[in-house]
């Protein structure tokens, strides 16, 4: 069976807005410089929107050998390649030396979170493993994400959702790597090997949905849905929580590059 991906998604800085692609670089920690970047707060423990909504106003964009940040009020741009010192951050239950990002950064960035920040980049030398018990034991790796290098969704999961809401809502709400076209309704939980030309991605483990996908990409506005619709058809008593997409790791193809348009095989399991 086939399918389509129809957009390609990166987010630099993780939980700050994320930008489309035309063709995005695949790595080994999913889509290269995706979540590479991480704000965290004075103990080094990371910072997301579920409690700084506004981080989702600030644009990260790579520019030839630069990261730029763009807010209201916020302008910085740094090599992307800079190392600094080496401070221990914390992300879930995961504590790793990452490469700080300097004074300028981290004063700039604390006067917009109006709280004492720092700047961090992923020491690529370093190795986050992914769970293994869905993961496996194949050394599955990742950077800042939450657990896993990707995020796949598709147009017909969204389109059924919104299908039940008052207000549709777009699918930045969700922060997908990669979107499938071509699919029905909620198909992805049943993929297990994703084909992308030379890429191979297996799909580990649905995606639990927490309270960012209440907030508005566009203007920070925290509100309710879709949690309360999501829970009245997509809870998942194993994971005592609501899933929307499939959480994917890297089996084949790092250092391939794939493109919004290229066709996607897959066999479904049920």
């Amino acid at each position: 069976m086939t399918a389509t991906v129809a957009s390609l998604f990166v987010y630099p800085v993780k939980s700050c807005r994320g930008s489309a692609l035309d063709v995005a670089r695949m790595t080994e920690r999913g889509i290269a410089h995706d979540r590479e970047w991480l704000i965290v707060d004075e103990r080094g423990r990371f910072i997301t929107q579920r409690e700084e909504p506004r981080l989702a106003l600030i644009v990260p964009t790579l520019s030839g050998e630069l990261l730029r940040l763009a807010a209201p009020g916020l302008s910085i741009a740094l090599p992307m390649g800079g190392e600094g010192r080496h401070i221990d951050v914390t992300v879930w239950r995961d504590t790793l030396p990452a490469f700080d990002q300097g004074d300028a950064a981290a004063t700039a960035l604390s006067a917009y979170v109006g709280r004492p920040v720092r700047l961090v980049r992923f020491d690529p030398a370093m190795r986050r493993y992914c769970n293994p018990e869905y993961a496996g034991t194949g050394g599955a790796h990742h950077s800042f994400a939450d657990g896993y290098p990707l995020l796949v969704a598709s147009e017909a999961s969204l389109a059924d959702l919104n299908g039940r809401l008052d207000v549709a809502l777009p699918i930045d709400r969700f922060r997908p790597n990669i979107l499938l076209s071509g699919l029905d309704a909620f198909d992805e939980d049943h993929i297990a090997l994703l084909t992308i030309g030379a890429v191979t991605l297996k799909l580990v483990k649905p995606c639990t949905r927490c309270q960012i996908t209440t907030t508005d990409q566009a203007t920070a506005r925290v509100g309710i849905e879709p949690l309360p619709t999501l829970a009245g058809f997509r809870y998942n008593a194993k994971f005592d929580g609501v899933t929307f997409g499939m959480n994917a790791i890297v089996t084949a193809g790092a250092g391939v590059a794939i493109a919004a348009g290229d066709t996607a095989s897959f066999t479904l399991n049920f």
